[in-house]
């Protein structure tokens, strides 16, 4: 299918044949009410882009910084620089002030366009001489407006427009995308058109089974995952609507209802928590239903052959409660993509039992992203993996347990740091994740951790924190934890607790509390979270066994720097600022172990 796609601006050519009777093409909500654009209008504001582009002196090879959160200007101004062979430098509008600067100057970046005041306000700083023009998509007193930018290409310049994209080829460079840049400046890596379509086009023989006509987006389409899979909807011809914020994911499902979203599993996470919640708070009899649910739908799996028996209890789990589950999600999502880190697998075996399928996939930036993900195909789906090495794409463990990726998906190297790419890329062409894992089966990737991030025990033992933490978090108690020991005796924790889940334990417990620190210091909320992490412990190796946790009152998140953009721990930040904490749970080092 569409095998004249060859450079990610040809999607746009689509909606001239393909789709162009398409009426909703890319949809948001304003003042309360969702609108979209046509595919005619799609095209038209394109090419006005590029026209404008092109009359401010942007020429093939610019780079053009964009700080702009998901919407259809963020579509618009992307294909608009791609088919004057310009390239969009996406960046994220949580990173420091010291990484703007950075970019800024390594990718001589001479335009800038960001969402909202806020994002220029915090930028500004950053923006030296070299900046020739700022552009709002909101309204800025003072500050050009993007609007202004289609009167500027208004006629359009299509001859103009149509020579340039007849020099682009395949494997000129698409994009840089900086990388989140945890543990040094961020590095900008380089994609061609090529690394994206192949990608593009393996995904895409997910939706070849499925009716799927529409999608919701709402994680950052800086981010290559999310980018990736809106080319994906885009070359089948799915509407894209933009949520308002996570924030209003739910309410937006409903208005929606789309057939598919990606998210990362820290989204499904909360979501499964609030159901949980709410059934916890039902009445008795409705609550036992609930739970018996729950326990039936954790015995689900791919691989085993379900009884009558099993099969029946399901069908009632999902009559009495799983069919609430998939009103709250819209009623008609088919596939939820999952990516960016590991997904529970209870939390995937619940799921799928459900009738809410989750196709885990995983992938770096550097290969564009996706190398093995979930497939319909037959046996395509083992939960607890990330499923079958995509299409076009190889994949080779090293003698270190190092996921090795070779494929038309990996990135043309690092922008201005070959010596950075030699280190990632070997001769023969393998990319270094830097990622641990095995194949289950012979066919399906399990990802168990990150190279980097593995940890040494004093004993000499290696620790893979993923797999701790993972475990962990299965508990509903327990939002987000940091497994440390590095030349230790023994394994910790560092455990942020749920506290949407503890306060309504609290209530149920009639357990009084002044304030979050008071309400985790008292013994026998402490007592509450031992027995969490000693049941949890029972599923551990020795050695990855809990022997001493600490409860804190913070939240991480992206704004405050312990997380990354896809939710990720960022663990050298963790460390510094929990330093002493640490060094007190450690401080006489007298557990039996």
């Amino acid at each position: 299918m569409n095998n004249e796609v060859t450079r990610i601006f040809d999607l746009i050519d689509l909606y001239k044949t393909t789709y162009k009777e398409q009426e909703a093409v890319l949809g948001y909500k304003e003042n309360g009410v969702w609108k979209s654009y046509t595919a005619k209008e799609y095209v038209e504001n394109v090419n006005r882009l590029s026209t404008a582009f092109l009359r401010l002196g942007v020429k093939p090879g610019d780079n053009v910084a964009t700080i702009i959160n998901n919407s259809p200007e963020w579509n618009f101004t992307d294909m608009a620089l791609l088919q004057i062979g310009a390239i969009q430098v996406p960046i994220y509008p949580t990173i420091s002030l010291d990484n703007y600067k950075h970019i800024f100057t390594e990718a001589e970046i001479k335009i800038v366009i960001v969402s909202e005041r806020a994002i220029y306000e915090k930028i500004k700083p950053a923006l030296g001489d070299e900046i020739e023009h700022i552009f709002t998509i909101e309204p800025v007193e003072g500050l050009s407006n993007f609007r202004e930018l289609y009167d500027l290409g208004t006629p359009v310049q299509q001859d103009k427009i149509d020579e340039l994209r007849n020099k682009i080829g395949p494997y000129d460079v698409a994009t840089i995308i900086y990388t989140s840049g945890t543990t040094a400046r961020p590095k900008g890596v380089m994609l061609t058109h090529h690394n994206f379509l192949s990608n593009v086009k393996g995904a895409s023989k997910i939706l070849e089974r499925e009716q799927v006509d529409t999608a919701l987006s709402f994680l950052p389409l800086c981010h290559v995952y999310e980018r990736m899979l809106t080319y994906v909807y885009q070359y089948n011809g799915l509407a894209i609507y933009y949520a308002e914020s996570i924030d209003k994911l739910g309410d937006n499902l409903k208005e929606v209802k789309p057939g598919i979203f990606c998210a990362v599993p820290r989204v499904l996470e909360k979501t499964y928590d609030k159901i949980v919640d709410k059934g916890r708070n039902q009445p008795l009899p409705i609550k036992i239903i609930f739970y018996w649910a729950i326990r039936v739908a954790q015995k689900f799996d791919h691989h085993k052959k379900l009884s009558l028996w099993y099969k029946l209890k399901l069908k009632i789990a999902n009559i009495l409660i799983f069919k609430k589950w998939r009103e709250g999600l819209g009623n008609n999502v088919q596939i939820i993509v999952s990516g960016g880190a590991t997904l529970q697998s209870n939390l995937a075996r619940t799921f799928w039992a459900a009738g809410i399928r989750i196709f885990e996939g995983y992938g770096a930036t550097e290969t564009s992203p996706v190398i093995a993900v979930t497939s319909n195909e037959p046996g395509g789906v083992k939960i607890g993996t990330v499923g079958p090495v995509l299409q076009g794409v190889k994949v080779r463990i090293a003698q270190d347990g190092e996921i090795l990726c070779k494929g038309p998906n990996v990135m043309k190297g690092y922008y201005r740091h070959p010596e950075l790419t030699r280190e990632v890329i070997d001769s023969e062409g393998w990319f270094h994740t830097g990622d641990v894992g095995h194949f289950e089966d012979g066919k399906y990737l399990k990802i168990t951790d990150r190279k980097k991030e593995m940890f040494k025990t004093s004993g000499g033992k290696y620790i893979a924190p993923q797999v701790i933490e993972s475990k962990l978090k299965e508990s509903p108690f327990i939002e987000n934890v940091l497994a440390i020991g590095e030349g230790q005796r023994f394994t910790a924790a560092l455990i942020v607790p749920n506290f949407y889940h503890l306060r309504s334990w609290c209530k149920v417990k009639h357990i009084s509390y002044s304030s979050d620190e008071e309400m985790i210091n008292q013994q026998r909320i402490i007592d509450r979270y031992q027995r969490e992490v000693d049941e949890l412990n029972e599923e551990l190796d020795h050695i990855q066994k809990i022997k001493r946790f600490r409860l804190l009152a913070d939240q991480w998140g992206i704004e405050t720097g312990e997380l990354s953009p896809t939710l990720k721990l960022k663990r050298r930040v963790l460390y510094e600022k929990y330093a002493d904490l640490i060094d007190e749970i450690y401080e006489n080092n007298k557990v039996n172990t």
